[in-house]
Parts: C-alpha cells; structure tokens; sequence
C-alpha cells in the first residue's frame, strides 16, 4: 500500500520504515484517516498566510535560511504547505494539519482558480516595448514547457509603465515555476510576481509575515467541486 502511494503522512507520500508520531501526524490511507484507539481528536487547522519573498516553502529542510515553518511556530500544531510557491515570489499560501484536505486541493483534478499579479519586461528593454494583443492570446491558448502545454487561461494588462508592465494571469494549473516559464518563452523577465487569490480565498489586506484563519465557507468552497 505504501509503495502503491495509497499511504499519506501529513498529506505528503508515506516511504517504507518512515517513523511517525501518531498523535501528532495525520496518517491517511486512500484519502481516509487512520489512528491508534483513544487517540485525542486532532484539532484541525487552515490557514491563509501571506509568504513574503524570500522565504522558502518547506518545513523540515534544515538549509533553508527563511523556512515558511518560522511565520506560523504561533499556531500550537505543525501545518504545512498545500501546493507550492518559490522562493522568489510572494502572496497567498494556504497551510493545514488535515492531510485530507492538502491532498484534495492540491490535486491537479482539483483545478481551483488562482490568481497572479506578475510585474514583468521585455528582455531587450533598450527601448519601450509594447504588450499587444497577440502576446497575451499566445500566452492565454498554451505555451510548451519541457514538451508539454500549459493549460488555456486568462492574461490582462493591468497597467503599463516606461519600465515595466503589470499583468494578471488566472491559471487551474499550477507547475512548477510555471508563470516565470511561460513569460520566459515570449521574451519577458518577471520582476515580481504575488499570488493573490486561490479559489474563492482572496490575500487581501494581509501584510507579508502575517496569517489568517479560513473561514468555514472558505473551507467548504475549496473542497466543493472536488
């Protein structure tokens, strides 16, 4: 079952002779809870929390200088990360204790809507350049990353300016670097990039550093559809 990948330890794959801390870790088998008799309820938390940059996602890799474990040792259970955000970018990143809901939302099937405001320039920026039409319908219908096409989605021009452009990208996929990628195939560098809304969860007025909890709607929302 394990090597089948149908054991999960806090929503991540179980590994053969893994050590475990039942009343601390969520063990689920096929998407299902598992626990000792007696065990005490698990207090289940999701969190809403604004990742600056810089700040790495993970939270056992004892290198990382800014690991995102050290904006939430305020929450009294060991939450971690649904999906990714590197280390560059910033914005919305959920995090939880219930391997069931990580797993369910983080699934490519589950193909929840995020949003992306991506302030970015042309690579050859000797002189002003223009966002047209054509660029944004190219990186709207697909674009190939290591042999396969993104997924269609929807890209705006928010504003322009001498030194840069601001775009909004709505994406139901999330691949690794995805946007950075996909900028990069039309000829653009992303300066800056903030994820600022996931399904219905929206960052807000958060500050950097700073989290939140989701409400039970929010919750709810997430899961439906899935």
């Amino acid at each position: 079952m394990i090597l089948a990948g149908r054991v999960t330890v806090d929503g991540q794959p179980a590994a053969i002779g893994q050590k475990v801390t039942p009343d601390r870790q969520r063990i689920t088998v096929d998407g299902k809870p598992i626990g000792g008799k007696g065990l005490p309820k698990k207090k289940l938390y999701y969190i809403a929390l604004h990742k600056p940059r810089g700040v790495t996602v993970t939270m056992d890799d004892p290198h990382a200088a800014h690991p995102v474990a050290d904006l939430v040792t305020d929450i009294p259970a060991r939450v971690y990360p649904v999906g990714r955000l590197d280390k560059e970018s910033e914005g919305l990143l959920l995090m939880t204790n219930d391997g069931a809901f990580a797993q369910a939302v983080a699934h490519p099937s589950a193909q929840k809507e995020k949003s992306y405001r991506v302030s970015v320039r042309f690579r050859n920026n000797e002189r002003m350049n223009t966002i047209t039409d054509v660029l944004l319908s190219r990186l709207e219908t697909g674009i190939d990353i290591d042999g396969k096409e993104t997924l269609p989605c929807t890209v705006h021009l928010l504003e322009s300016f001498p030194d840069r452009h601001i775009l909004e990208f709505k994406l139901k996929e999330g691949r690794n670097r995805q946007i950075r990628k996909m900028c990069a195939a039309v000829g653009l560098d992303v300066l800056r990039l903030k994820r600022t809304s996931i399904g219905c969860v929206r960052l807000g007025n958060l500050a950097p550093g700073k989290w939140r909890h989701l409400t039970k709607e929010e919750v709810q929302s997430l899961l439906s559809n899935i």
